[in-house]
C-alpha cells in the first residue's frame, strides 16, 4: 500500500514550482489533493491533470492568499469535495526584494499577510476538520536561517516567523494527535528561482553541494513528514538547501 493511501492533502500555491512538486509526489504516494492558486489557472489544471493520470482525484481553487475570508472559504470547499482534509501544507508565499530603505509600508504589510497570516488562518481552519493522525505542514526558507545576500530582509523575517508558530501549532495540536513540522527549501529550480538564472552560479558557489534541488526533492520530504514514519516528530524545522546553511 502506498503510503499516503486514502489520504486527503491541501496544498496552498500549488500550482508550479515547489508546490506543484510536492502536489504531484503526494499523488504518487497515494493522496488526493486539493491545491490552491492565485492566477495561473492553466499551470493549476496542468497539476490536476498530472494528478488524475496517477489515479488520484484532483480539485484546483482560486484563492487569494491575503484574504483570511478566502483561505477559511477554500478549506471549506475542499471539505465540502473530499469529507475531510488529512494533510495540510502551507506553501503559498511571496518574496519583495528591495534594499532596506526602499521598503514600503505596504511591502510589510503583503509580506506578512501571505507568508505568515495565510499559513495562521488555514493551520487554525484545517485542524478543525482533522482527525488524530493529521499532519500540518509548513514551507519555510533557509533563509530563516541563514542571509547570505542583501535585499531579503522582510522574506527572511515571514519565514523566521514560521518557526515559532511551527512550534506553537506543535504544541497547542499535539494532544490532538496531530504533528506540525517546518521544511526550509534553499536553492530550488523554478520559474522563480532557476538554475540557469542570473545569479545562479554565485548561489552555487555557496553551496556544499554546488547544484540546485528539484520540486520533487522537496516533495518526497514533505512524503514522508505527511505519513505515519514521521508520527513522532514535531514542532521540527528540517532545512533541505544542498548545504547553503552551514
Amino acid at each position: 500500500m502506498k503510503r499516503l493511501t486514502n489520504k486527503v492533502v491541501f496544498i496552498t500555491g500549488g500550482s508550479r514550482g515547489i508546490g506543484a512538486g510536492i502536489a504531484k509526489r503526494m499523488a504518487a504516494a497515494g493522496a488526493d489533493v486539493v491545491i490552491t492558486y492565485v492566477q495561473a489557472a492553466d499551470q493549476a489544471n496542468q497539476v490536476v491533470d498530472a494528478i488524475k493520470k496517477v489515479g488520484q482525484q484532483a480539485l484546483a481553487i482560486a484563492v487569494d492568499n491575503a484574504s483570511p475570508n478566502a483561505i477559511n472559504e477554500a478549506v471549506e470547499k475542499a471539505v465540502a469535495a473530499f469529507g475531510r482534509i488529512d494533510i495540510l501544507v502551507n506553501n503559498a508565499g511571496i518574496y519583495i526584494a528591495k534594499p532596506l530603505a526602499e521598503y514600503t509600508l505596504a511591502d510589510f504589510d503583503s509580506t506578512m499577510s501571505v507568508n505568515v497570516r495565510a499559513v495562521f488562518m488555514a493551520s487554525q481552519k484545517a485542524a478543525q476538520y482533522m482527525q488524530p493522525g493529521g499532519r500540518i505542514i509548513n514551507i519555510g526558507s533557509n533563509m530563516a536561517e541563514r542571509v547570505a545576500f542583501p535585499t531579503g530582509t522582510l522574506y527572511s523575517m515571514s519565514k523566521s516567523a514560521l518557526i515559532g508558530l511551527t512550534k506553537g501549532l506543535a504544541r497547542d495540536l499535539g494532544g490532538k494527535g496531530i504533528t506540525v513540522n517546518m521544511i526550509q527549501p534553499g536553492p530550488v529550480d523554478t520559474d522563480m528561482n532557476p538554475a540557469n538564472g542570473a545569479f545562479a552560479d554565485v548561489v552555487r558557489s555557496a553551496m556544499a553541494i554546488p547544484a540546485y534541488g528539484k520540486p520533487e526533492d522537496i516533495g518526497e520530504l514533505a512524503v514522508y513528514l505527511a505519513s505515519e514514519e514521521s508520527r513522532f516528530m514535531t514542532g521540527a524545522s528540517l532545512t533541505i538547501d544542498g548545504g547553503f546553511s552551514i
